[in-house]
């Protein structure tokens, strides 16, 4: 079974019925939410392959075979790759000449349209106010292949004579490879910018009514995948109403600061440690070759 828990534990219990073993991969986030699962996942499931490290003792405590076999986001990106960034300065937009007063800020308002309906104009207009504390600073927006393209051209048609502002369409990894600073919708795109050692300011904004019940249900400290891995803030989180332009642009201004971005790069490469080492689909199979003999 691969995520997509709905169908998949209902397969599960077909599955056990003609005594087929039956692996998890990708399992359900009962860390988040739904914690009644696990006695499911017990009954049906021989053996869970997890993908983050605060899973496994949430497992072992409740009798679930489980392993750690890494995180496959490690395996969409090169290590050599990612060592590189990290230490080359960033190209002039453009030319392609390096530069160390080119400091370029991401913009990540997701793929969804009522995300970036909710905080592309919120990105923008802290872009500007940025902008005027920082004058070599330029900003990407980057444009996932679904995104309605003329959608985002229309709301930065706003800002573009305040602000020098591009797109990137297609993968956000065209960002990464820019980018000294991240602003991002809460979402796994946070975990591949801690991978790729990328600071990032979290901003995440829902209706009063989905927040509230959100918070009900769901029993977490942060909203940050590498927040919640690392078990403190490494990456600030402006949630609802603090996620506005004013405390967008003072938290990056902040983070600017050299000494800030390498405090940063420090905690982002401990996050990326504990995602483990690539090859968690391999380490899967193994299992499940385990299970076969």
């Amino acid at each position: 079974l691969v995520d997509y828990p709905g169908f998949n534990l209902k397969a599960a219990a077909w599955a056990k019925t003609f005594h087929i073993p039956v692996l998890y991969y990708i399992t359900p986030k009962v860390w988040a939410w739904k914690k009644s699962r696990l006695k499911t996942i017990r009954k049906w499931v021989d053996h869970a392959a997890l993908i983050f490290p605060f899973e496994l003792p949430l497992y072992k405590r409740s009798g679930i075979p489980a392993t750690f076999v890494g995180n496959p986001l490690l395996d969409q990106f090169s290590v050599s790759r990612i060592a590189s960034q990290s230490v080359l300065p960033r190209t002039k937009h453009g030319t392609g000449s390096k530069t160390a007063d080119d400091f370029v800020i991401g913009l990540l308002p997701g793929s969804r349209k009522n995300e970036i309906h909710s905080l592309l104009e919120t990105m923008l207009a802290a872009s500007c106010l940025i902008k005027k504390q920082c004058q070599t600073v330029r900003f990407v927006v980057s444009a996932a292949e679904s995104a309605d393209l003329s959608y985002i051209r229309g709301m930065i048609d706003t800002y573009e004579k305040q602000i020098p502002v591009s797109i990137k369409k297609g993968s956000v990894s065209n960002i990464f490879s820019q980018a000294d600073l991240l602003i991002a919708a809460s979402g796994t795109v946070t975990l591949e910018a801690a991978i790729h050692g990328i600071p990032t300011i979290i901003i995440y904004k829902v209706s009063p009514l989905t927040f509230f019940l959100g918070k009900r249900f769901v029993r977490l400290d942060y909203v940050g995948l590498p927040n919640i891995i690392a078990k403190k803030e490494v990456m600030p989180e402006l949630l609802q109403d603090k996620a506005n332009p004013v405390q967008i642009s003072d938290r990056a201004i902040e983070m600017m600061q050299p000494a800030n971005l390498h405090q940063s790069r420090k905690e982002l490469r401990f996050v990326k440690h504990m995602l483990g080492t690539p090859g968690a689909a391999r380490r899967t199979a193994q299992i499940a070759m385990n299970l076969l003999n």
